[in-house]
């Protein structure tokens, strides 16, 4: 399909710049293929039934965001900006850099240090190899622990280059971009479907009957990347490392021979689930869902409102039709809905 096929105005005020306090006072907006209704996201319970299956991505999101310079060669030492997005080892990440022409293989960077009292307070780095649209690989000097720890105490919270362009990370953001039920190190991107969710949401869904599993996908930065084809046939997606355990996969079958749906919370949870078929899976994935792509593993979906030509609307577009979403995108936008990461939710129901 064209990829000029997914696009729409969207005013700029539309996009939360914070998210609802608290979480689940966000407006959700419930799309089936013959009816669009208001919501607010704490009725989430009420509109599922006993037996469903809410499927969470407990990721966690990591401070990848790292500034630095380069060292080592005679002359200047330009700045470099790295975001990290896929973990290769205990030593080595795949990273999207700035100024990309200002790194060589065999370079050395030196990420931290500014305003720091001590030398602890920075993390050396060796480029590896050189991609593509400023990927490199980079090999820390720290490994395991160590290096997580490097990182904790020199990057910062990696905020989607839509809210970065407009203000400044500050120590909010290390609680509202990450989801109440984050446990495994790794995104560089929070599952922001799962952001809406509070203790008492949760607290009510169980009582209600409904279940919860979790899978993991570290959530990587080409999530961001625009898509640059003009066909969505030439667009190639970024792997992600994820990971669904043979138990969960049992318990998601049983619940659905009892007549249980499968809830996707969020893009990531849905791509893992369709990436495993219901199957132990342990990996990446590239997979890139467009209109077309038959469902095996997902029967409804929770997720925020994305941005125009994006593989996110191209995937609910699938999911819901494309006509579908275009309606009910409009209709967002008509009622004062918040769009992207800090944005409102919706629930969607699949595609006649």
């Amino acid at each position: 399909m064209r990829v000029s096929d997914f696009d729409f105005e969207l005013p700029p005020e539309r996009i939360a710049l914070r998210p609802a306090s608290p979480r689940d006072s966000s407006k959700l907006l419930v799309v089936r293929h013959d009816a669009l209704k208001d919501r607010i996201f704490r009725d989430l319970p009420n509109l599922l039934r006993a037996g469903d299956v809410l499927v969470f991505n407990n990721t966690r999101v990591i401070p990848a965001a790292l500034s630095g310079h380069r060292t080592g060669r005679l002359g200047t030492t330009p700045k470099i900006e790295a975001l990290l997005h896929m973990r290769l080892d205990g030593s080595r990440w795949k990273a999207f850099v700035k100024p990309a022409k200002k790194l060589e293989k065999g370079d050395r960077v030196r990420f931290g240090g500014e305003g720091k009292a001590r030398l602890l307070d920075t993390l050396e780095a060796t480029v590896e190899e050189r991609g593509e649209a400023g990927e490199v690989t980079l090999a820390f000097d720290s490994h395991g622990p160590a290096l997580d720890e490097a990182i904790a105490a020199v990057g910062e919270m990696p905020l989607p280059p839509y809210i970065a362009s407009k203000r400044g990370t500050d120590e909010q953001d290390k609680a509202d971009y990450q989801t109440i039920y984050a446990e495994k190190g790794g995104a560089v991107a929070a599952p922001t479907a799962g952001l809406h969710f509070t203790p008492q949401v949760m607290e009510r869904l169980q009582t209600a009957g409904i279940s919860q599993e979790f899978v993991t996908l570290h959530v990587g930065a080409g999530t961001f990347l625009p898509v640059k084809a003009e066909d969505t046939r030439d667009h190639k997606m970024h792997a992600e490392w994820g990971e669904v355990t043979a138990a969960t996969c049992e318990r998601l079958k049983a619940a659905r021979a009892k007549g249980g749906r499968i809830v996707a919370v969020g893009t990531t949870s849905l791509r893992l689930l369709e990436s495993s078929g219901l199957e132990p899976f342990s990996g990446t994935t590239e997979i890139f869902i467009t209109p077309g792509y038959r469902f095996r593993a997902t029967d409804l979906l929770i997720t925020n409102f994305h941005l125009p030509k994006s593989t996110l609307f191209m995937l609910v577009s699938a999911f819901a039709g494309l006509d579908r979403m275009r309606q009910a995108y409009a209709h967002a936008i008509a009622n004062d809905y918040r769009f992207y990461s800090y944005g409102d939710s919706s629930l969607l129901f699949p595609a006649p």
